[in-house]
C-alpha cells in the first residue's frame, strides 16, 4: 500500500524542495475544461488553434497552477496544509505532448505564525520557465501519514464523436431521397429536415398534410421547397412511401410516428411490396463509451425468433452494412451464454452451424465465430481468460444475437447504462430502411440516415 506523508513546519528547512512531472496529454485538457467549464477554442478546437498565436493546442494556464498545488498538498508540505496565497505569471504555452517538471522550493520561513513563502517553478522539457510564482501556506504542525486514495478512472467520450466521423465520410456524397411515412410529430420531422440541412437527404414527406404543417410550426420551422405528399393517415402514408420507392422515385423510407409492424406490412406485401430474396433485418449501430469502434447489434427489431437459414441473412445484411461504412471484413460474434457448442441450448448449435456456412461460401465478406458469450465477445481479456483463441473474440464488431428478445435487451443495456449513443436501419428489402424508436432524439435520426446514404451510395458503385 502506498502512502501520503507530510512534512511538518518543524521538520522543514529553508531551501528545501519537492517536485512532479507530468506530461501534457490531450486527455488532462479535455478533463480540466469539463471540470472547469473553460471551453477556450485555444484549447479544446485545434481547428481554431492553428490560426491561433500559438498556432496549436495549449494547456489551460491553470492546469500548470493545479500541478504547484498538487505539490505543495501531497509532497511539501503535504496533508494539513492551508493555502494563503499564490502569485503566478505565465512565460511559454504548454504544448500537447510537452513535459511539464513542477519545482517548488521553501523560501521563507515563519516562526510566529507557522507560514512558510515558496518559490515556485515549472519547466518545459527543454528547461525552459513556462510558470513562475510563489506560494504563501500554513504549514502542518502535526504529522499526518494516510494510504493514499486510489483516484477513479475517468474515461472522457465526446457524444456522437463516431457519428460525427461517419457524417464527415458521407459530406462528398450527394444526398439521397427518402421518403419519410407519416412525420406527423415534432421529433420524427426535425430529424428529416436536420439530415435535409446537412445535405443527407432530400426528404420526400407522406401523410395527412395539416397534421404535416401543423408539426412544422410546433418546431417553427418552414416546409418551403419540401416535397410533400398528402394522404389520409398513417396506414396510407406506409403503402404510399412503398408506392414512390418502387416508381423509382426514392431510395429509402423513413419511419415516422407510426408503428414499425405498420410500416413494415406494405414493404413485404409479394404484390406490391419491396421483397427481396433477404430476409429483412434490423441493425443497431451503436457509439459505445469505452468501445474503441461501432458496435453493430442484430437482430433486436424485426425477427423475433429467427431459424438458421433467417440467421444467414441477418448476419449477411449486418455484414454489407458494415462494410458500406467501411469496416473491411467486419468481424461478426454469434452470441449465447456460453462459448462452447450444448445441444441443449440450440442458439450454440445455430452458431456452429453459421460458422460452417461461413467457410462454405453461404455467408461473405466477413469473419465469423461462435458461440460466444457476450464478455468474451467484446473483451479481450475475458476472452484470453477464458483461454479462447480467435481473431473475433474480444474484438467483435458484429454482435448477433439469439433472438431478439436478447437483441433488444442488449441494445437497450448498451444505450441506458452505458450511455451508448444508437443508430438503426432495417436491410433486406429493395432499399434500406430508417427505423427509428419514439425516443430517439435528433443525433440518433442524423445518424441513421447517414448510414442509409453510405449504404445506398456503397450499393451503387458495386452495382
Amino acid at each position: 500500500m502506498q502512502y501520503i506523508e507530510n512534512r511538518t513546519f518543524e521538520e522543514i528547512r529553508v531551501g528545501d524542495s519537492a517536485e512532479l512531472t507530468r506530461v501534457l496529454r490531450t486527455e488532462d485538457i479535455e478533463l480540466f475544461a469539463v471540470m472547469s467549464g473553460d471551453v477556450n477554442p485555444a484549447h479544446v478546437d485545434a481547428e481554431f488553434a492553428k490560426s491561433d498565436r500559438f498556432h496549436q493546442v495549449i494547456a489551460h494556464g491553470m492546469w500548470g497552477g493545479s500541478l504547484i498545488s498538487a505539490v505543495l498538498g501531497t509532497e511539501l508540505p503535504g496533508p494539513g496544509t492551508i493555502y494563503l496565497n499564490q502569485s503566478l505569471h505565465f512565460s511559454k504555452p504548454v504544448g500537447l505532448g510537452d513535459t511539464v517538471t513542477v519545482r517548488v522550493t521553501v523560501k521563507e520561513k515563519n516562526e510566529q505564525n507557522k507560514r512558510l513563502k515558496i518559490d515556485c517553478l515549472c519547466l518545459n522539457q527543454d528547461g525552459e520557465p513556462v510558470i513562475t510564482g510563489e506560494a504563501e501556506v500554513i504549514a502542518p504542525t502535526e504529522k499526518v501519514r494516510r494510504p493514499r486514495v486510489v483516484l477513479p478512472e475517468v474515461h472522457l467520450h465526446e457524444r456522437g464523436a463516431r457519428y460525427q466521423e461517419l457524417v464527415n465520410e458521407a459530406h462528398d456524397l450527394e444526398p439521397i431521397r427518402v421518403a419519410v411515412v407519416h412525420p406527423c410529430d415534432e421529433k420524427s420531422l426535425t430529424g428529416a429536415l436536420e439530415a435535409m440541412n446537412q445535405g443527407m437527404i432530400e426528404p420526400v414527406l407522406i401523410g395527412p398534410q395539416a397534421k404535416i404543417e401543423a408539426a412544422a410550426a410546433g418546431i417553427g420551422r418552414g416546409l418551403d421547397g419540401v416535397e410533400v405528399i398528402a394522404v389520409p393517415h398513417s396506414h396510407a402514408a406506409a403503402e404510399t412511401a412503398v408506392e414512390v420507392v418502387r416508381s423509382g422515385r426514392a431510395d429509402a423510407i423513413m419511419k415516422g410516428k407510426l408503428h414499425t409492424d405498420e410500416l413494415i406490412e406494405p414493404v413485404l406485401d409479394r404484390q406490391k411490396g419491396l421483397r427481396t430474396e433477404r430476409r429483412l433485418s434490423h441493425i443497431f449501430v451503436l457509439d459505445v463509451p469505452h468501445y474503441p469502434k461501432p458496435l453493430f447489434i442484430t437482430d433486436a427489431a424485426i425477427n423475433i425468433y429467427p431459424g438458421i437459414e433467417d440467421k444467414r441473412d441477418i448476419i449477411q445484411n449486418a455484414i454489407d452494412l458494415a462494410a458500406a461504412l467501411g469496416v473491411e471484413q467486419p468481424k461478426v460474434a454469434i452470441l449465447s451464454a456460453i462459448e462452447t457448442v450444448h445441444p441443449k441450448i440450440s442458439s450454440t448449435v445455430d452458431a456452429a452451424a453459421l460458422c460452417k456456412m461461413a467457410d462454405r461460401g453461404q455467408i461473405t465478406g466477413g469473419r465469423l465465430d461462435g458461440p460466444l458469450a457476450f464478455d468474451n465477445a467484446i473483451s479481450a481479456s475475458a476472452a484470453e481468460t477464458k483461454g479462447i483463441v480467435s481473431e473475433v473474440a474480444g474484438d467483435a464488431d458484429i454482435l448477433m444475437a439469439p433472438d431478439l428478445e436478447a437483441g433488444n435487451m442488449i441494445a437497450k443495456q448498451l444505450i441506458y447504462l452505458a450511455g451508448a449513443e444508437s443508430a438503426g436501419i432495417v436491410l433486406g428489402a429493395r432499399v434500406p430502411i430508417i427505423l427509428t424508436s419514439r425516443a430517439d432524439g435528433t443525433l440518433s435520426r442524423i445518424a441513421s440516415c447517414t448510414l442509409a446514404q453510405l449504404y445506398v451510395h456503397n450499393k451503387r458503385r458495386s452495382n
